[in-house]
């Protein structure tokens, strides 16, 4: 089957390939390929390993999450799934910020502010880091944003108020399905348009890899954090949430790390046909980088 091939055999232009995916270059202008591989990093890839069947569920997951947040208004890359481990997806220009929110302490920031991991916060707080190798993912507020025009003062706003959406949604879709949405990690890109619009969209994934996801029951946690801290059972977790979630039959389609390829590929393509049609609404050109916002 297609997806179990390694795509660096393919004669397609890799454009970017990071710890878990590859972006090749796209069939139509504006568009890329991206792969989801089996490989799992942590720790500033000091800990490595492959987890057979990890890219296939990501994949599913990140599609599903993706065209549901197009439902309350988020633009999103995701355009379709091509197969179990691709997607066609919208060629954006990266921001290079993780925005990540929190709703119960977990991780680093544990360690950060001594704080007991499960505590839930009194409201949700939004991080940024810096996406850079040699800064180490450097944690940084609003005002290195705006300094280092990463983001102008409009974007930031827009940008905000997209995360604090998608967390009041995923929230409600998550705990619908008895799972806790500990805190996640998202990733925007900007699309030019032919007269200078300027457009925000959500990028690269969804899934287990950056979630924290808990069981609401029980606490156990379905999600890299499995992998981070050796507590096994990786790929069985990411299937339950996606089992949940209604993506792939409750018998499973990974088994032992043995993929049922049958099983797999007769399961539904997932089409973002919301977000393809969709009336794109552009930023507001923003003043001169670096000029604070008016309180």
């Amino acid at each position: 089957m297609m997806w179990n091939k390694d795509p660096r055999t393919s004669r397609r232009r890799v454009i970017y390939e990071g710890a878990a995916k590859i972006i090749y270059e796209g069939p139509e202008p504006g568009t890329v390929i991206q792969y989801f591989k089996d490989d799992a990093s942590a720790f500033n890839n000091s800990k490595k390993a492959v987890i057979a069947g990890k890219g296939v569920l990501n994949n599913r997951i990140s599609a599903h999450l993706m065209t549901r947040l197009e439902t309350i208004g988020i633009p999103t890359h995701f355009l379709k799934s091509i197969n179990m481990r691709e997607q066609l997806v919208r060629q954006l220009d990266m921001i290079p910020l993780s925005v990540v929110v929190r709703n119960i302490a977990a991780g680093p920031v544990c360690q950060r502010l001594g704080v007991k991991e499960g505590t839930i916060l009194p409201r949700p707080v939004v991080e940024f880091y810096y996406k850079k190798a040699e800064s180490g993912d450097a944690l940084v507020n609003e005002d290195h944003i705006i300094a280092f025009n990463w983001l102008d003062p409009y974007e930031l706003d827009e940008l905000l108020a997209m995360a604090w959406r998608i967390n009041d949604y995923l929230n409600g879709l998550f705990t619908g399905v008895g799972l806790r949405l500990v805190d996640f990690k998202l990733e925007f890109g900007r699309m030019h348009g032919e007269f200078g619009e300027l457009y925000l969209f959500l990028a690269d994934e969804i899934s287990p890899d950056n979630c924290r996801l808990w069981d609401a029951q029980t606490g156990e946690k379905l999600d890299k954090d499995r992998f981070r801290h050796d507590l096994g059972g990786v790929i069985e977790a990411y299937q339950d949430v996606a089992k949940r979630l209604g993506l792939v039959p409750q018998t499973g389609i990974i088994d032992g790390g043995n993929i049922n390829e049958q099983l797999a590929a007769s399961l539904a393509t997932i089409e973002n046909d919301l977000g393809q049609e969709r009336q794109l609404r552009s930023i507001p050109k923003g003043p001169t980088p670096g000029k604070p916002r008016k309180a």
